[in-house]
């Protein structure tokens, strides 16, 4: 699926320690060694902001002041006639030149409500509902791996304090956290926390100590007022960044390892922006800011590995087409997704795109959804790590056969 053109742009730490202790298995040499990780963008990104439809006719009337700036310091970066990128992701920017990042714009998974854990339930365990937490489909996929495999031999990690709900059912799973970092025993504790940072000693302590968990379930919408509030103190998203760069350097390493894992996750905070948004210097474009940090420590860590690794960039949901009152941005539907490494087809912008128009808008508000982030994950799960397309449709993504995995999106293999 290629995106219409409606008019012409306007301008032209160390690797995990835990590893150590996995005995060591010999494999004979492949031609590819693939790797795969999945970041999940905890609160729903603006896939507005961050892919920028500069094309459409709807756009800048809907985004009013929040438009993409398309000249200055901050101006977008021109991805090709339709869509830029915003300037926060000069990285990413990089390797969408380079042929390495491809993005997939109006997708979204079966949730169509707009609460935070329900709708992570449902982007972690692949299924139409939020009341499945006996495994996830990221799990499944490393099951489902033949055994004599190194990807499924070596199993996966995750940047968190236990096994999140998208890895679990995978048999082997390694979880770690940059030092100085809360814990928790309660794994449903840790899974709700998970929603806004695994990686900010203060605000983990505050919620850990502070809520208890049904007194979470009825002011999701007040947590997220309070949590942005704090978020925006400069001082704290640098601190928030820097253990999240922790994070993605210890993954890459571990990653490009002989004897390291394959599969593995990490999650970011910060993109539930109901205040202060903006789309470059607000709330959105210092997070952004930070998850460009990461891609580049990823890269780095991962070295020669790259050219080997597909990295998913997810989200639960996107953010309201119109700005609210408080120049934010509430709970949508559609966003965009990424895809980045050396093994991704890249350089293009893929969307069934479906317009800005009043009459086009899903409830009247949100992006209408056009592509099913299922059949993105099919399609990178089939092409990058082999597994078959019935399996897929049956135990990595039950009830999902007639759903077609997206093709094109991992390069070819060399070997």
């Amino acid at each position: 699926m290629l995106h219409p053109t409606r008019r012409g742009f306007l301008a032209g730490g160390a690797a995990f320690t835990a590893w150590a202790s996995i005995p060591k298995i010999a494999y004979a040499a492949r031609p590819r060694d693939p790797r795969y990780l999945t970041i999940i963008l905890r609160g729903g990104m603006d896939g507005l902001a961050a892919v920028a439809p500069v094309g459409d006719p709807a756009y800048e009337a809907v985004r009013d002041d929040a438009v993409m700036p398309l000249s200055g310091p901050n101006a977008a970066i021109p991805l090709d006639n339709f869509f830029a990128l915003n300037a926060r992701l000069p990285t990413v920017a990089d390797l969408y030149r380079r042929g390495e990042a491809l993005f997939v714009h109006a997708v979204q998974t079966p949730y169509r409500d707009r609460s935070h854990f329900q709708a992570q339930d449902v982007l972690e365990n692949g299924m139409t509902s939020d009341v499945h937490h006996r495994d996830g489909w990221l799990g499944r996929a490393i099951a489902e791996l033949p055994s004599a495999e190194r990807i499924a031999r070596q199993g996966g990690f995750a940047a968190a304090p236990s096994t999140p709900l998208v890895m679990r059912g995978a048999p082997n799973v390694v979880t770690w956290l940059p030092p100085g970092l809360p814990a928790t025993s309660d794994d449903t504790r840790a899974r709700l926390l998970s929603l806004y940072e695994h990686t900010d000693p203060v605000l983990a302590k505050a919620l850990a100590e502070g809520l208890k968990l049904e007194e979470v379930a009825g002011t999701e919408s007040d947590l997220a007022a309070s949590l942005d509030q704090q978020m925006m103190d400069m001082g704290q998203v640098r601190a928030i960044h820097r253990q999240a760069v922790s994070a993605a350097t210890a993954a890459g390493r571990s990653l490009a390892a002989d004897d390291g894992p394959r599969v593995g996750f990490l999650d970011m905070t910060g993109f539930d922006t109901h205040r202060g948004q903006r789309v470059v210097d607000g709330a959105l474009g210092m997070t952004l800011a930070g998850l460009d940090q990461v891609i580049s420590a990823l890269r780095s860590a991962l070295g020669d590995a790259w050219k080997d690794t597909v990295v998913a960039v997810v989200t639960e949901f996107g953010r309201t087409v119109r700005m609210n009152g408080s120049q934010g941005t509430d709970h949508g539907t559609a966003t965009v997704a990424m895809l980045l490494g050396g093994a991704v087809d890249g350089g293009r912008v893929v969307a069934d795109w479906p317009g800005l128009a009043d009459r086009a808008l899903y409830e009247g508000r949100d992006l209408y959804p056009t592509t099913d982030l299922r059949a993105v994950l099919k399609g990178t799960l089939r092409d990058h790590l082999g597994l078959d397309a019935r399996l897929l449709g049956t135990n990595v993504f039950p009830d999902t056969a007639d759903l077609r995995p997206l093709d094109g999106l991992i390069r070819a293999s060399s070997g």
